[in-house]
C-alpha cells in the first residue's frame, strides 16, 4: 500500500497522518504523527514515529516510536505501515532497524515480543562492548538489536491497519 492511500484512510477514520521530512546532510529524517482534530483549531496527537536514514547506512534507523495508552486501536498500525510505505517510497532503504531497550527485563522480553510481531528479528545483543559504543550512542542504551524487512513490515501492519478499521469506526 501506498503512502498517500493511508493517507487517504486516515482522513476517512478521522485522523490526520502528517510526515515532517528533513535532509540535512546527505541524511534522511522522519517525524510521523497521527492526531485527531478536536475543535476548530486543535489537534489530540495519538502517536509518532521518529527515524533517520543515510544512503550507506544499514537502512532506516528507527528511534522513536509512541502511541498514546488510551489512543484508538489501529493508531499504532497505521504509523508502522505509514514508515515503512515512506522508507520504501522516497529512500532507497529496503531494510529497519532499532534497538529493544532493556531498561528491565519484564518491559525487555515485551518489547522483543511487539517488535517480533511486527516483523523484526533479533541480529544481536548491545551491551558494554568497546563496538557496542556507536549503537549505544545512537539509541541511548543497551538491549537487543533488531532488523526487520521494510515491505515484510508494511505487509503485516497494513494487514492489522485494515482489520482494525474494519472492525470499528476510530
Amino acid at each position: 500500500m501506498r503512502l498517500d492511500q493511508l493517507e487517504g484512510q486516515a482522513r476517512e477514520q478521522g485522523l490526520l497522518l502528517r510526515l515532517q521530512v528533513g535532509r540535512p546532510l546527505g541524511l534522511w529524517s522522519l517525524r510521523l504523527a497521527v492526531a485527531k482534530p478536536i475543535g476548530d483549531s486543535r489537534l489530540r496527537l495519538l502517536g509518532e514515529m521518529k527515524a533517520w536514514a543515510y544512503a550507506a547506512s544499514h537502512g532506516l534507523q528507527l528511534d522513536t516510536m509512541r502511541v498514546l495508552p488510551n489512543g484508538p486501536i489501529g493508531v499504532g498500525d497505521l504509523i508502522w505501515a505509514a514508515t515503512m510505505a515512506w522508507a520504501i517510497e522516497a529512500t532507497p532503504c529496503r531494510s529497519a532497524r532499532l534497538l529493544a531497550i532493556r531498561d528491565d527485563d519484564r518491559q525487555h522480553r515485551r518489547l522483543v515480543r511487539y517488535f517480533h510481531q511486527r516483523g523484526f528479528r533479533s541480529v544481536r545483543e548491545v551491551e558494554a562492548a568497546l563496538w557496542d559504543l556507536p549503537l549505544r550512542l545512537i539509541w541511548g542504551g543497551a538491549g537487543a538489536l533488531m532488523m526487520g524487512c521494510c515491505e515484510e513490515i508494511l505487509l503485516r501492519m497494513t494487514d492489522r491497519w485494515e482489520r482494525s478499521r474494519a472492525s470499528q469506526e476510530i
